[in-house]
């Protein structure tokens, strides 16, 4: 018998959210790992908040609901809302119950930003990492570190000269009938430092000021010494290597685990071709203070050089740092190593959190202005891919 095509909404549901959730979905492992994570930084959510007047967005929701968009590649956070609405889900993690309005988008987003610093960030991401069946899936003596550029979220249009500093002299204009600048000249030749090499480029630009005006980047010079974005000024004009474009972005860092890959430590800096080496040490300080047991550190032949190694062997971590064909601050007294050659191995699934970043999360290109809100950013998406590997990896 055929069945009749009724469309007529029951006014009452009788079944409750948890049941409507497979009970083998995957979503239930990261929400019990994320729940706890969530209860032990009580006291510092406690610290953000005043004590009177009409209570917000609850932080514990905020965070969630973050997660929720970088887990299943939701782009805009009106998205995010509007998804929210109908997907049953999306509102039990989130702690939505079945009949509770959902946010308005800018009240959602402001609630967040308030909240998701950098420092919030690292402590969700240590939090999760110190849950009794996650640690025990981490390694405490193996790590490699590597870094990624991140787009801004601005143009080449945005990138203008700097104002002249106070009490600087303004220059000359040039006398009618003046030839242009030639581009040989050495005044026009502008040095941009990536992570291998130098390049000398000789763009130009217009003094035209608007809204989406056609640039002629000729006959005058650029660099991040004389020119900054005015949409975002903490980007650096940066490129990866010989032959490679430059862009507006900034550097992302990520320090592994050896044993499943996981990220340990995040950062993000300025992009230069120092940022790297830097972060490393930041990342090692921060990762086990003063400690004095042996560490190993892998790393590809950016990380090749003397300083860098030296600063090391004096925080008691071994360098397994690839080695360059000439200059190479690299001996045979690790190299010679059978654990050498393994670090050399793992070290590259470092690339895995940062395509799984960049594909499904949001670090491929920014849609945040300010070092500090990107760095907030590239932390939580860390996190995020740490919580992904998580159902394949933990028993049932």
């Amino acid at each position: 018998m055929r069945g009749l095509d009724q469309q007529n909404g029951s006014l009452f549901s009788y079944v409750n959210l948890e049941e409507r959730i497979p009970a083998r979905h995957p979503l239930r492992k990261i929400k019990a790992v994320v729940d706890l994570a969530l209860s032990s930084l009580n006291a510092d959510f406690d610290r953000l908040y005043a004590v009177d007047g009409r209570p917000s967005i609850a932080p514990e929701r905020l965070l969630r609901a973050a997660l929720i968009q970088i887990l299943f590649s939701i782009r805009s956070e009106r998205q995010l809302m509007e998804q929210l609405e109908y997907n049953l889900l999306f509102r039990w993690f989130v702690g939505l119950g079945i009949d509770e309005a959902v946010w308005v988008p800018t009240v959602f987003t402001k609630n967040r930003d308030r909240l998701l610093t950098t420092d919030i960030a690292r402590k969700l991401m240590a939090a999760i990492l110190a849950h009794e069946k996650v640690a025990a899936l981490l390694s405490d003596d193996h790590f490699s570190v590597d870094g990624t550029l991140v787009e801004a979220w601005a143009s080449f249009k945005s990138f203008r000269p700097k104002p002249p500093a106070a009490g600087a002299e303004p220059p000359d204009d040039p006398t009618p009938g003046d030839p242009p600048p030639s581009p040989s000249s050495s005044t026009d030749k502008t040095e941009i430092t990536g992570d291998n090499d130098t390049m000398t480029d000789t763009p130009k630009s217009t003094d035209i000021v608007g809204r989406n005006i056609e640039r002629d980047f000729r006959d005058q010079a650029w660099s991040n010494a004389t020119h900054a974005s005015i949409t975002d000024p903490d980007a650096r004009l940066f490129r990866k290597g010989r032959g490679k474009s430059a862009q507006l972005c900034f550097m992302g860092h990520a320090l592994m685990e050896n044993r499943n890959g996981f990220a340990v430590e995040a950062e993000m800096t300025h992009a230069d071709g120092y940022g790297e080496r830097s972060a490393a040490i930041e990342m090692l300080h921060r990762l086990d203070p003063g400690s004095t047991r042996r560490l190993t550190l892998g790393a590809d032949k950016g990380y090749d050089a003397a300083g860098f190694v030296t600063d090391l062997r004096t925080m008691c971590v071994t360098p397994h740092i690839a080695a360059k064909k000439k200059g190479s601050a690299m001996d045979g007294r690790t190299t010679r190593h059978a654990g050498y050659a393994v670090s050399q191995k793992k070290r590259k699934q470092i690339e895995e959190a940062f395509g799984w970043g960049k594909t499904i999360g949001p670090i491929r290109k920014t849609m945040l202005r300010g070092l500090d809100r990107v760095r907030a950013q590239f932390t939580l998406t860390m996190a995020a891919y740490n919580l992904a590997k998580l159902p394949n990896l933990l028993a049932d």
